[in-house]
């Protein structure tokens, strides 16, 4: 299923993740930790383990920099 991936402050990427997939293996699928970021769906955030769900998603980086 294609994602349009919307990071905050920084790009948006198109992913493809399986049918039932997580929110946590489309955050891996775009190149982030799943511990240092959180998917919102519609402005509110949605747990990692819940099963994927729509087309296009904000992804929040919550820890930058090093």
């Amino acid at each position: 299923m294609p994602v349009t991936v919307e990071v905050v402050g920084s790009e948006t990427k198109r992913c493809t993740v399986a049918d039932d997939a997580t929110y946590a293996d489309l955050i891996r699928t775009a190149g982030y930790p799943p511990q240092e970021t959180t998917i919102l769906v519609d402005g509110t955030p949605v747990p990692g383990d819940a099963t994927v769900d729509t087309d296009r998603v904000r992804l929040l980086r919550l820890i930058q920099g090093g």
